[in-house]
């Protein structure tokens, strides 16, 4: 039994966070009666009044008992902890209970005493911990729960009748602080709720959508890509044709080159002939010079046998004989015949000295003739077959060219397209990754939130128990201290980048070659 009457004087104090996410709200009641203290829990989140909010604005709780000064019996001393640890935060409660004989403490969660001279009686004290502590989507859960109960003990002779004649005020207090609680924790569960519902819903916009059904115009783009390839080999056909005949026109060029050094080398092999043929006539008309003037003296000299024959016969016709007696007379007929023969000898031995000299000056000018015209010949079936071997490297040098630009082409096109869609992927990226921060760092706000409300509620709940085991007289049940654990524990998920590059050689529009690197880097 005890006697319950109003405090003298009443003093409120606001302490410092005595451990993380931890504040202690006390009251003190002075005139030698007990004290009763009550904590609540707020979080750093840039809310300086997070106490006051909580608390609200109702009166503070002030419980006074009075007793006579009971003898001083053994000290009893009990300490519960409550710890909750998560992959986020690790927090512990502990609360410590000493009985002597000049004041009795009690902790509920490390924020309720009442001190001041009491004792107790048959009966018992019973403080309930319980919490469960959930970090935010899972990463490491666990669940404690803590009991602790007094032996039997009595309050000495306080009234029972005392408290129940204040049960109205405190009542009505708690009652009024319990709503206030209570709503502030449907309105933040209430929020709660709304900001799961908004994560939501950005995932499912964030989500790739179905879209719009394209598949009908597939059949319209591989016609079209279809006709580009066409269109594409048709004009590297074309190309290769411009080329052709570029080569075959630089050919005809060349063979017209060729075939104009030709005629002027002719040319000057026949102005030379002709200097060799007018020296030969020269010398024939030399010779027809010679043999005219040989003609002429032939002629002469049968001017004068005819002459001397006449003489000879008129002298011989007449009747005048004369004797002389002299040596015999040279027959001039017959000196006239041999000198006859004799010139008709030596003009058949110059014609035919001057015909073999120039049959034999004809013959070496036929075989130089003929030599050069071999070795012209020669030469021009060596120069065709060079222009050949020149044509056809020539052509193959420029569809080589032509090849080599095509796939230039083709490469840059590859290259220029691909560091398109790289860029692309790497703005995706960065965008990805920008959203997973802000989604990691609002994934830490809400749970930082939630944490608070879930440790709000969790003390509130201790409150109400302990409010009801006030009322309800759970005060003098005796229990047994069982403290139980539960841990569950989930490990993180692994997240990590492949980055796939895929690199393939295209040639007139077909796969020729193609090879695939991956790169794997953990990100957590």
């Amino acid at each position: 039994m005890f006697n319950l009457s109003p405090a003298i004087s009443t003093k409120a104090t606001l302490y410092t966070p005595i451990s993380t996410n931890h504040y202690l709200h006390s009251i003190h009641c002075c005139g030698g009666g007990p004290t009763l203290s009550s904590s609540s829990q707020a979080y750093k989140n840039a809310r300086p009044s997070a106490a006051e909010t909580l608390l609200g604005d109702s009166p503070p709780l002030i419980i006074t008992y009075r007793s006579p000064p009971p003898p001083d019996p053994p000290p009893v001393v009990m300490t519960s902890t409550i710890s909750r640890k998560s992959s986020y935060s690790s927090r512990s409660i502990s609360s410590a209970r000493s009985v002597s004989g000049s004041a009795s403490v009690f902790s509920l969660s490390g924020a309720m005493q009442l001190s001041g001279g009491s004792r107790f009686s048959s009966g018992s004290i019973t403080t309930r911990a319980p919490s469960v502590y959930g970090g935010a989507g899972g990463y490491g859960t666990r669940i404690s729960q803590s009991q602790s109960v007094f032996g039997s003990g009595s309050f000495g002779d306080y009234s029972e009748a005392a408290v129940i004649g204040n049960e109205k005020i405190t009542m009505q207090n708690l009652n009024d602080r319990l709503a206030s609680y209570l709503e502030k924790v449907r309105s933040l569960e209430a929020a709660n709720k709304r900001l799961e519902l908004q994560i939501r819903e950005f995932y499912e916009k964030k989500a790739p959508s179905a879209g719009r059904d394209y598949t009908s115009y597939f059949a319209t783009i591989n016609e079209l890509r279809a006709q580009i390839r066409r269109r594409f080999s048709e004009n590297q056909s074309l190309n290769l044709q411009i080329d052709n005949a570029q080569l075959a026109a630089e050919d005809f060029r060349m063979k017209y080159e060729t075939e104009l050094s030709m005629r002027t080398n002719v040319e000057g092999d026949v102005v030379r002939l002709r200097g060799v043929r007018d020296s030969l006539t020269l010398s024939i008309s030399d010779l027809e010079v010679q043999i005219e003037g040989l003609k002429e003296e032939l002629v002469y000299l049968k001017s004068n046998h005819d002459e001397e024959m006449r003489l000879m016969r008129v002298q011989q016709s007449g009747n005048v004989n004369v004797e002389v007696d002299s040596t015999d007379s040279v027959d001039l007929s017959r000196v006239l015949e041999e000198m006859r023969e004799q010139y008709e000898a030596v003009m058949v031995k110059n014609n035919l000295e001057i015909e073999k000299w120039f049959k034999a000056k004809v013959e070496a000018l036929q075989t130089s003739i003929g030599i050069r015209t071999t070795e012209v010949k020669t030469s021009s079936s060596e120069l065709s077959e060079l222009k050949r071997t020149y044509q056809s490297l020539e052509i193959s040098r420029s569809s080589a060219f032509a090849s080599i630009q095509c796939l230039q082409q083709n490469l840059e096109e590859v290259k220029a397209r691909y560091s398109l869609q790289l860029s692309q992927l790497q703005v995706t990226i960065n965008t990805l990754e920008t959203e997973l921060q802000q989604l990691k760092v609002s994934i830490e706000h809400q749970q930082s939130e939630y944490l608070m409300l879930l440790d709000i509620k969790m003390r509130l709940e201790l409150e109400i128990a302990e409010y009801r085991r006030l009322l309800e007289g759970e005060v003098y049940e005796k229990k047994a201290v069982v403290v139980s654990k539960v841990i569950v524990e989930e490990h993180k998920p692994h997240i990590e980048r492949r980055v796939k590059t895929i690199v393939e050689e295209i040639v007139d529009g077909k796969v020729v070659s193609s090879s695939v690197d991956t790169q794997v880097q953990d990100i957590q």
